[in-house]
């Protein structure tokens, strides 16, 4: 009768504990307009409690590539929400790029919003998981030394695992 009321009294506690959320993220370009969402996305997850990890696959990969992440872009060819309004055949033209960056670099400066680098080191002192996509790394020619520190490398199974047990999950 003990272990009958000793099991009872976990089963009971455990339902008194709450379940951690979870958010998955799914991060497959690399410019620097994308890089914001789920930098963003998954440290107010964590800020907040929550369980946060994020997928980096293809493009994405130069998020977390410790060479490329302080000098991503804007593209402003086929952006019509590019942070510099130009018909799609301007945004062809040289220096295009560059002017779309600079202007939005000025407006995250203004909003007081930090850069890539600055959200890297916050969300991972908040526990934000970084999953380098194993696959996707092999065909970027990105190794395992290429990356910022603190990267997990999984396949796609190894990530839908955890994406599975995620309250939420967002490809952005």
């Amino acid at each position: 009768m003990t272990a009958n009321a000793t099991e009872l009294d976990h089963d009971i506690a455990a339902e008194d504990v709450p379940k951690r959320r979870r958010l998955a993220l799914v991060a497959s370009k690399g410019t620097l307009d994308q890089a914001y969402p789920p930098l963003i996305l998954a440290s107010t997850a964590a800020s907040m409690g929550w369980e946060a990890g994020i997928f980096f696959t293809f493009y994405g990969l130069d998020i977390l590539h410790q060479n490329r992440f302080r000098k991503l872009k804007v593209a402003s060819l086929a952006n019509p929400s590019g942070p510099v309004q130009l018909p799609n055949i301007l945004g062809a033209v040289p220096g295009a790029t560059a002017a779309a960056t600079k202007v939005m670099k000025k407006w995250m400066k203004d909003a007081r919003m930090p850069e890539v680098s600055e959200f890297i080191d916050m969300s991972q002192e908040l526990g934000v998981r970084f999953f380098a996509c194993s696959t996707s790394m092999g065909v970027m020619g990105v190794e395992e030394n290429d990356l910022i520190k603190g990267c997990d490398i999984a396949g796609a199974a190894a990530f839908l695992e955890y994406a599975a047990e995620a309250d939420v999950q967002l490809f952005v």
